[in-house]
Formats: C-alpha cells, structure tokens, sequence
C-alpha cells in the first residue's frame, strides 16, 4: 500500500513533518498559501520564515530549551541540522539568520524527491492521512473548517513580534558588546540606562498610542479572547504591571556592567544580531503593539538608539490555537478524525523549537517510529501535556520547562544542579529508550 500523507502548512512543523516521513519513505503532499494567501506577520513568501524573534534559546542543558534541543538531536531532527548551519553569535543560544535558514529549508523541501509543494490555500481538511500544520497564522476558512468539525473547542489570542534596526544607527560611543557575566563571547549589544533615562522610557511606553485588537478582527473571529503568550507579552503591558517590572525582567542589568566599569546599570536593553555579518540588530523583549510612528519616537529613547533607523517595525497579529486534550487521541490525531494530526502551534505548544519538535513526533508517531517517550523526557511530557486534561478549565499553550518533568532528588537545593542532573536523567532514559527499541 502506498505510503502519502498530506501536510497543510509550511512553516517550521510542517517542514520538519516533510523531511521527517520522506526520509522514512512516505510521499509527501506539502501545502503553502502564500504567496496566494498572505498573513498579517510574515515578510515572505519562503517555508520556515521566523516570524518573531531570529533566537531559537539557549543550548544550555540547565534550560527547558537546551534540554529539548539535545532530545531533538538524539531523535534526529532535522531542522535543527539546518539552524546550526546558519546560525549567528548569541552567545549560548541558537539564533540564525533568518533568511538563509529559510532559504536553506526551502531547498532542502524542492530538492527531496518523496516530498511535492504546492503553493494553493487549502479551505476543506483532504481526504486521507493528513497533518494540520497551519500555525497560530491558520487562514480564517481552515479554521472555519475545523470549527465545524469541533464544535467549539478551539481558542484565539493575539501575540507581538519586536523591531528590527539598521546597525549603522546605532551610537557605539554609547552601546557596548556584552554578554550577561561574561559568559561565552560577547554577542549581544547592551543599551544602557540611568535611572531618569528608565523612568521616562517607561513612561512613554504607558502613554504611546498603541494598535486596537478590533482592527484584526473580522466576520468569523467575532468572538476573540484577548490575551498573549506570557514569553510575548509586549513591553507597554508590562509597564503596566508596575515602574519596576522591566528592569527587573527583560531589562535586567546584573551582569552587564559596561567593560571596564564596575558601576550597575539601572536597566539594560539588549540587541541580537540577525545575521552573521550584523548588518542588523533586534530589540530583545521589545515586542510591541505601539504605532509606528511611537514606535520611532520611543524607541529611540533607548541610549544609543537615539537615530535609530528601523528595517522593520513591531506589530500585532492575531494567533490561534486549539484546546487540544479536548479533541485529540493519544497519538496526536483527532477525536473527530483518526486520518488528521495536528502540529506546531496550532496544537498548543510555544515556541520555535516546540513547533519543530511537534512536527517531528508528529512524523514519527505516523511511520510508527515512535509510540510512546520516557516519562522523564521533556518531549515526553510535551506529549503528555497535549492530551492529558488540564486540572484548571482552560488549555494555555505550552513551551519546555522543567516544571513539567516529573521531580528529582528533593536533597538537591542548588536550582542549576538540580536542573542539569534532570537534564542527565532525561538524556540518558532517552539513550536507553532508542537502544531498547533499535
């Protein structure tokens, strides 16, 4: 019997889904709407474009992100291959330059003789075997559709992506290279600010005029539930949570004296390269829903940003994602319909890696590699996550973290210990589990 499945989305799951099943030999039918169709947050028409931030997060086996990552690795992920290929300094995280790691999957996908793309909009879920990958992006017909096939059980919410800037605008006489304690080389850029410099920066982001939710709404999402993704929260709400929240969050000074001072900043803000020559820089935490033209005026109040040229502005978008332990099976397909799988962020999970990771379970549970992970896997818990009915009413979208990995020795009190002996645990149930099964 022939091996085909459809995948409907070519974003960073439904690309990983594809290269997935076809190294294992399944046909692939991989559709992307856009061009065709466009989005409010995309810049491209290429597979795998990074919307948000170009950061994939830390490598560091003490962090949720760093775990996943090694996990991906063992598995054999293969976007991650692609992302290490093209990446850019960030000290010890993995950031890429978004367009060549785009461009570089892309081939890959039209290179890979198992897998066709079609460049068509699809409105009506295909007969067959079939992964839904459309993203928090999904078209308003799509969802349509699967609302009809659901009921209800689906909810919405809107995110934010932050600016990007030129790096010739940036003041060098003010900004320096950093990375927080000096560890690994200094890849980020850090703005640093007085107390009175923070002060008014805060309040201008409180008094900035700012985009309404009800200009993405439209005749099908009447009904939106508007609220945010708390690692995408933009950085006028959380001024509002008080005059102390960003310098003691995403504008964290400690570690990030200027070389050669021992003085503390009040607050810093730091930019991440977006390329390997960094002729561009992102604002790190800066996500935002402010207008452009704010944008411009506050922005650069940022020390060093004062003649900031902007390549791209932030901006708002709307987001959808399903309730999933309601309308989903143990192996990820629907409740409604065995042949359907859903993957990426639609699913409710978080974050880049978490997308990708999705796809590629997503993939193997269908070529039947995979049926079940450790319990001490931060995959396995992912998994675990998307299935099992949340005690609290309402399903929130999910990233790796180690709260979700079930406790180690409660005699171990140092958090980064504790973490990294998890991280081994993990590991090595992962190593055990693949041998078991090869």
């Amino acid at each position: 019997m022939s091996k085909h499945v459809h995948i409907i989305g070519g974003g960073l799951s439904g690309c990983e889904a594809a290269l997935q099943l076809s190294e294992m030999g399944w046909k692939v039918s991989l559709y992307e709407m856009r061009p065709n169709v466009q989005t409010p947050a995309h810049q491209s028409d290429t597979l795998a474009e990074l919307v948000c931030s170009n950061s994939l997060k830390s490598f560091r086996h003490d962090t949720g992100a760093g775990l996943l990552k090694a996990e991906l690795e063992l598995l054999g992920c293969k976007l991650l291959e692609i992302a290490k290929e093209h990446s850019v300094p960030a000290g010890q995280a993995l950031a890429v330059d978004r367009e060549l790691f785009a461009n570089a999957v892309q081939e890959r996908i039209l290179m890979d003789e198992n897998i066709r793309l079609f460049r068509e909009e699809i409105t009506e879920i295909p007969q067959g075997k079939c992964i839904i990958a459309t993203g928090p992006l999904t078209s308003d017909k799509l969802m349509a559709s699967l609302a009809q096939l659901l009921g209800e059980n689906h909810l919405f919410f809107f995110d934010a992506i932050a600016p990007i800037i030129d790096t010739d605008s940036i003041d060098f006489n003010k900004v320096y290279a950093k990375t927080r304690y000096d560890k690994g080389e200094a890849d980020y850029l850090n703005c640093a600010f007085t107390k009175d410099e923070y002060l008014a920066f805060v309040e201008a982001l409180l008094e900035g005029e700012k985009h309404e939710a009800r200009e993405f709404e439209n005749e099908f999402f009447k009904e939106v539930n508007f609220s945010f993704y708390e690692n995408c929260i933009p950085i006028e709400e959380l001024a509002k949570r008080g005059v102390d929240t960003l310098r003691h969050g995403v504008m964290r000074p400690m570690g990030l004296e200027a070389p050669g001072s021992d003085e503390k900043p009040y607050a810093v803000i730091q930019l991440r390269a977006e390329n390997n020559d960094k002729t561009a820089y992102n604002l790190v935490g800066c996500q935002t829903m402010l207008r452009y033209p704010e944008q411009r005026r506050i922005f650069r109040l940022i020390p060093g940003l004062e003649n900031a040229d902007f390549l791209r502005f932030g901006s708002i978008h709307r987001n959808s994602y399903l309730n999933a332990p309601m309308i989903l099976n143990p192996d990820l397909s629907l409740i409604a319909n065995s042949e359907v799988y859903i993957a990426g962020q639609l699913i409710g999970v978080e974050g880049y890696m978490e997308s990708i990771a999705s796809g590629m379970l997503v993939a193997q549970i269908i070529a039947g590699k995979i049926k079940v992970l450790p319990p001490e896997t931060m995959l396995g818990q992912l998994w675990r996550k998307l299935i099992e009915v949340p005690q609290k009413k309402r399903f929130s979208p999910i990233n790796a973290n180690f709260g979700i990995l079930p406790a180690g020795d409660k005699r171990v009190r140092d958090k980064k210990q504790k973490r990294l002996l998890l991280a081994e645990r993990s590991l090595d149930s992962l190593k055990t589990y693949l041998e078991q099964k090869n």
